[in-house]
């Protein structure tokens, strides 16, 4: 189990009403591009071992399976676990800022949308600590491009899950990495197109909260507006940025 004080019931009760509806509440969490980019920058090699953090209802796990020779999944919330069972090898339930695992366990380490939800820097130390010499880690999160479209954005992302702690730029993940002691870091950019209507209906969000997201890009700044490709009609369209980090932990 994990320890009692990494965890939050507010992200853990979160993600377990959002459980059922996770797996269509945006077009990037099933999208092959940005899996293919994942897979592509952490390099597995078919020996290799995978943990996945905060790896929920398996969706990144599911882009490995077949490429590496074994995949472990931790997550604190089990409502998850059933859908993620068809693409791990093991789950455990574990905080990532307090992960159960022996140093140099592993050989890649992926974490998609979940750092955002913990003491962030915590958890990519443990990543780095988890980590075997010359092992690959990759942080792939949603950004604001900048700061011109940082506070809108923000606030989109703050309406969307009260349970959200940390909020990014691009240049915020290459610091977590670094700050770990990664080496060999950089940050790819990928760009999804998200009707922000299913993006918002994550069966854990209030009809005020929705509204208020759609304000957001109602009333959005012509800088927001560029930077996002902001397509407002009868539907709300968000060209959303993930910044996609990774870093090398140095050969012994």
């Amino acid at each position: 189990m994990p320890n009692p004080a990494s965890v939050d019931p507010l992200v853990r009760d979160h993600f377990t009403a959002r459980a059922a509806r996770y797996n269509v509440s945006s077009h990037w969490v099933t999208d092959p591009v940005l899996g293919a980019l994942t897979v592509k920058l952490l390099d597995p090699r078919p020996t290799d071992v995978l943990l996945d953090v905060a790896c929920g209802t398996g969706l990144v796990s599911k882009e490995f399976v077949g490429k590496v020779a074994r995949i472990v999944g931790a997550d604190i919330t089990e409502a998850m676990f059933d859908q993620a069972r068809p693409y791990v090898d093991e789950l455990v339930v574990a905080a990532g800022e307090s992960l159960p695992f022996a140093d140099a366990s592993f050989d890649r380490v992926v974490c998609r949308q979940g750092i955002q939800f913990m003491r962030d820097q915590d958890a990519v130390n443990e990543m780095f600590r988890v980590l075997r010499p010359g092992g690959r880690a990759c942080l792939v999160h949603l950004c604001a491009y900048g700061e011109s479209d940082r506070a809108e954005y923000f606030e989109s992302l703050r309406l969307r899950n009260e349970a959200r702690k940390n909020f990014y730029l691009r240049a915020d993940l290459a610091r977590l990495l670094t700050t770990a002691g990664f080496g060999e870091v950089a940050v790819h950019d990928y760009v999804s197109v998200e009707d922000v209507d299913v993006w918002s209906n994550t069966g854990a969000i209030t009809d005020e909260a929705r509204e208020g997201i759609r304000n957001v890009y109602r009333n959005a700044s012509p800088a927001f507006q560029e930077l996002h490709a902001v397509q407002v009609g009868d539907r709300i369209v968000d060209h959303m940025l993930f910044g996609v980090a990774i870093g090398v932990k140095a050969s012994a």
